[in-house]
């Protein structure tokens, strides 16, 4: 294609984003024709709005007056603590199992980012782990999928979104590994979109090269679009799918298909139930969920003043307690719904600083973070928080749950990650008899054990030796 087609130059003139076309004559087909496929794919209405509305500063909603008005969350199963508490997890527990048998639980991996945090030039999920093997993160999720499948007797299906990073180098992943044994017709990979970077002071799109758009992907709320665009919502519902458990790739000590957290959702037919945990501090770096004027939303720890983290209740607790780990459950027609009214989340704007080629094709690459020169847009699954009609939050075992891999060093780091999987898997040792050194890494694959009663079991009746752990 040598022309530009007269509507592609007509709704770009309007849009005041002609400069897209100016390296035009110095593509090869390929790429014209890739550029027009980006072109086609941007909503430019859309994003003028955006970027109208960000040097307006305009806000849909006070955001003080937003904090001001959040409660704690009302709708929350507590951990058990009394004998009654402990009986309605069990019960919980055993209605979770009930669905995993009959086959209506899949397992969405949310793993669409690169390592570059903890200096890891991959895929996050290829990152090594495990404190003694160095497992992956996916083969740790992988085990666990095949150790649930094999004790409920049922298929679930993994579903893991990547982005235009990781998607190619996570798929040559898996085919080396066999599919972890999973099976490659169970394991569906599928994309998450993008979105261009504007630049901040004119709203013009940033281009990455003479025929490349500044694309990013559009955050973990585009997973409603990805899923449905790749077809996956109908597989879903032909395999009589009700339930998706949903969890990001970062997180090794996150219970895949929990039965009581399943359980619970399904008992209370959630449309979307949140595992949450307790702050160690009000002014930890966690968004929490609140209520606000009657629904539960996700307030971002960047959005509270100190003053504001630590206010509390009437009972004396805080308010902004509950910290999102980012693992779901959805019900399957909530997210068809949501895919209907074209699965389009709120957008997010962040300001950083982006690499572009100016209007001669030179690299310009901004690095003041005082003065970031771009808007990059995305959007977040928390958002449908407040979207659907029935939510639930179940609070989570800190300890035992939530261990992410996110910093290179310090909190959050692989060092303190490897350290709760062996302090877990020592725990186990212990209630089965087993005393354990602290320093000494030990490492449970969800293959011999998914918990520590399992545990229990296979050391007693000789099925796994203590000595190989």
């Amino acid at each position: 294609m040598n022309v530009i087609p007269a509507k592609v130059r007509e709704q770009l003139d309007n849009a005041s984003q002609s400069h897209l076309l100016l390296f035009w004559d110095e593509l090869s087909a390929s790429q014209r024709t890739s550029l027009l496929n980006q072109i086609d794919g941007t909503d430019l209405k859309m994003l003028d709005q955006i970027w109208r509305s960000s040097i307006n500063d305009d806000s849909p909603l006070d955001a003080t007056a937003r904090i001001e008005s959040a409660k704690s969350p009302g709708q929350v199963v507590g951990q058990p603590q009394s004998a009654a508490d402990i009986d309605r997890w069990k019960q919980a527990t055993r209605l979770g199992e009930r669905e995993l048998e009959a086959g209506s639980v899949a397992v969405i991996t949310v793993a669409g980012g690169q390592g570059s945090r903890l200096g890891f030039d991959h895929p996050k999920g290829m990152f090594p782990i495990g404190p003694k093997s160095d497992r992956t993160l996916f083969q740790i999720f992988a085990e666990q999928i095949l150790a649930r499948r094999r004790r409920h007797r049922s298929t679930i299906p993994w579903l893991i979104m990547t982005s235009d990073a990781t998607h190619a180098e996570t798929l040559e992943f898996l085919q080396q590994h066999n599919y972890f044994e999973l099976g490659e017709d169970t394991v569906h990979l599928f994309q998450q979109g993008s979105l261009p970077a504007l630049d901040a002071a004119t709203g013009r799109i940033l281009m990455n090269g003479p025929g490349e758009l500044a694309l990013s992907p559009d955050g973990h709320g585009g997973l409603v679009a990805a899923l449905a665009n790749a077809g996956l919502l109908d597989l879903l519902a032909q395999h009589g799918i009700r339930h998706l458990f949903y969890h990001q790739v970062d997180n090794p000590t996150a219970i895949l298909c929990d039965p009581a957290l399943i359980g619970f959702h399904a008992q209370q037919r959630s449309q979307l139930t949140t595992n949450v945990v307790r702050k160690v501090s009000p002014t930890e770096r966690m968004g929490v969920l609140a209520d606000i004027n009657g629904r539960t939303e996700i307030v971002e720890y960047s959005e509270l003043t100190p003053e504001q983290a630590e206010r509390c209740d009437a009972s004396g607790d805080w308010i902004f307690w509950a910290g999102n780990t980012a693992i779901h459950v959805f019900d399957r027609e909530f997210l068809e719904q949501l895919a209907a009214d074209g699965g389009k989340l709120p957008l997010h704007v962040a300001r950083k600083n982006v690499a572009f080629i100016d209007d001669r094709g030179a690299a310009i690459k901004p690095n003041d973070p005082a003065k970031p020169n771009a808007i990059k847009l995305e959007r977040f699954i928390f958002d449908a928080l407040p979207i659907a009609e029935r939510t639930l939050i179940v609070e989570g075992n800190r300890t035992r749950e939530f261990n992410p891999v996110k910093n290179r060093d310090g909190a959050d780091s692989p060092e303190t990650s490897r350290a709760a999987l062996s302090r877990i898997a020592r725990e186990w040792l212990a209630a089965a008899g087993h005393a354990v050194a602290d320093d000494r890494p030990v490492e449970i694959s969800p293959l011999h054990a998914l918990d520590a009663d399992e545990l229990a079991q296979k050391i007693a009746s000789r099925t796994i030796r203590v000595a190989d752990l």
